[in-house]
């Protein structure tokens, strides 16, 4: 059986047009008022299309047949791969939200993101090729120099190169001050480059004529650690001065890796043997550049668990009303047939709405986050960026972290919907699972963007951002309609309070306490954000009839009955401090 994929346009339009009323946004920043909302439609629509009609088709053969590494350093995408980021290229997905200068459509993040759950929705793997290019001009718009701007950004945009992002090294994952990656300087201002990095999505493909690889270095004379990192341009093919590809350099692929999911994206090791490399802004400044990449993958991979909840709802649904198996605990409903569809089950009803409810949240908490975004970007006011770049840093980790942990949990929900039929490869429920487990291991696993926000977000902040968040969320309670969204909030957010505040005076005793308690934090503040979604959406809801709004309303009720407790048990084990996972010797998870 195929995967089907519908693209939620009425929930997005809803939560981009009503939930935060984008026209009047963009209207109110002097460089947003350019995006017509009619025109926003049009894109949507039109991504909708390409996603059920261009990458559905190869999600399923693409993890079939995954990329494949032919020798000599090439290798090739699954069939159907070309040709459809041909498509996607010369429709001007690639550069959506680019800069217009360097032929970008200039699209806020509030438009590109709904562009990118639909890419994610309809195939995981393809959505990375194009994602990392997307990556990599943020990062050149950053720090590279107005001549390397002009060189690359223009063909990154086209779709006629792409980019990556070379971070990690056998060695070195997490801790990135101890890469060996070095960068000797030549006698013509060049670098070069001499080292092995691991993990390279897109490191090697055959979609683009030219892959423009960052990577991050250490020159002979840089500081110790982190602070001696720099950044460095190393295209596949050297670029001449008149824009046109020279000689190949001297980076290669050595392998791609073999993988649980997302086969269909080149995993790649990279070789530098010596490779021209031109360093991007000042040395020993590459991390702080290259974290503007990161944060951005960050926050699009919580739209890969988006993605995956969506299908997977999807497709369970469907299946649970046409699947007959047993009677109705209710009485028989359908008594032509020898037996009821299963969605007439509570227990299926159940496992269907926690990705549902998952899905709503994680786009709206996802639109919430491009908001800030956009206005960091955009808006004139100091004072108002400031404060949207200070939301930024507290829910980027947030973003990324549960919204994949939430979206990994409901395709695990809806493959549990089919039964046996879940397990079966024809079924594509469980290569829905398989792609999603990475978007909680990569691009800083999960358990790393909890140790960010609790112990860097939070703590080191002194809780200034966690705590003004939850004064927003309290001016929001103001006028609340009659719904037990109000209540619950209220004491969801009286249980962060306290909670955030334990946490802070636990740490200035126990050098354990924030490695010990920042998962469950993690989750706790993440419900939290979920539940203040729904306040929203249920505010938004209020005075307005029909079908689609009652919908919303219980959704939220369902919402505060059955998901929002998870932040009591999760604020309880924060609180449970280290001393029960620090008793054990070492030795014990070795001889015992």
């Amino acid at each position: 059986m195929s995967l089907t994929y519908t693209a939620p346009l009425d929930e997005m339009r809803f939560t981009l047009s009503e939930v935060f009323d984008a026209k009047n946004f963009w209207q109110q920043h002097s460089q947003l008022n350019h995006v017509d909302i009619d025109t926003v439609e049009m894109i949507l629509a039109e991504m909708s299309k390409f996603a059920s009609t261009a990458l559905l088709p190869i999600n399923q053969s693409g993890d079939n047949e995954g990329a494949s590494y032919l020798g000599e350093g090439k290798v090739a995408t699954p069939a159907g791969f070309v040709d459809a980021y041909r498509q996607y290229a010369e429709a001007g997905w690639i550069g959506l939200g680019g800069d217009p200068e360097y032929g970008g459509q200039g699209m806020p993040k509030m438009v590109t993101m709904l562009a990118e759950e639909m890419l994610f929705t309809a195939n995981q793997s393809f959505a990375l090729y194009p994602n990392l290019t997307v990556g990599a001009c943020l990062c050149l718009l950053t720090a590279a120099s107005d001549e390397q701007k002009q060189q690359y950004l223009h063909k990154l945009y086209a779709g006629t190169w792409s980019g990556t992002m070379c971070l990690t090294e056998p060695h070195a994952g997490t801790d990135l001050g101890i890469i060996k990656t070095r960068a000797t300087p030549n006698a013509d201002g060049s670098y070069a480059i001499t080292g092995t990095k691991i993990f390279i999505t897109g490191g090697e493909h055959d979609l683009t004529e030219n892959i423009v690889h960052l990577v991050l270095a250490k020159t002979p004379d840089a500081p110790v650690g982190t602070k001696g990192i720099s950044l460095f341009i190393v295209p596949k093919f050297l670029v001449n001065d008149d824009g046109s590809l020279g000689e190949r350099n001297a980076v290669s692929c050595g392998s791609i890796e073999h993988k649980m999911g997302i086969k269909a994206s080149a995993t790649c090791v990279l070789n530098f043997d010596g490779a021209t490399g031109y360093l991007v802004g000042q040395e020993n400044t590459g991390l702080a550049t290259m974290f503007v990449m990161m944060n951005y993958e960050r926050l699009t991979m919580g739209l890969q668990g988006l993605g995956a909840s969506v299908l997977a709802y999807q497709n369970a649904a469907r299946y649970a009303s046409e699947r007959l198996q047993g009677r109705a605990d209710a009485g028989v409903a359908n008594p032509d047939k020898p037996a009821d569809p299963i969605i007439c089950h509570a227990d299926v009803r159940r496992m269907l709405l926690n990705a549902k409810t998952n899905s709503v949240a994680a786009r709206t908490f996802a639109m919430y986050v491009a908001k800030q975004l956009d206005i960091s970007k955009f808006a004139d006011d100091a004072d108002e960026v400031a404060t949207a770049k200070a939301k930024i840093a507290l829910l980027t980790p947030i973003a990324k972290a549960f919204l994949t942990d939430k979206g990994f949990e409901a395709a695990l929900d809806c493959q549990m919907v089919f039964g046996g039929h879940g397990y079966i490869k024809e079924w594509g429920m469980e290569q829905i699972v398989r792609d999603t487990r990475i978007s909680q291991i990569y691009e800083g696993t999960n358990g790393i963007q909890s140790l960010d926000l609790l112990g860097r977000k939070v703590i080191k902040d002194e809780g200034r951002a966690l705590f003004a968040l939850l004064d927003e969320i309290r001016a929001e309670l103001e006028g609340v309609p009659n719904h037990s969204i109000g209540t619950a909030m209220q004491q969801a957010v009286l249980e962060i309070d306290s909670l955030t505040k334990s946490l802070m005076q636990a740490a200035k005793s126990d050098a354990n306490a924030i490695s010990a308690s920042s998962v469950s934090y993690l989750h706790a503040v993440g419900y939290l954000c979920y539940a203040y979604m729904y306040l929203l959406i249920v505010k938004t809801c209020d005075g307005k009839t029909g079908e689609f709004y009652e919908s919303r309303r219980q959704l939220a009720e369902y919402f505060v009955a059955r998901v929002l407790p998870n932040l009591y048990t999760h604020s309880a084990m924060a609180k449970a401090g280290s001393s029960t996972l620090m008793v054990f010797d070492n030795e014990f998870f070795i001889n015992h």
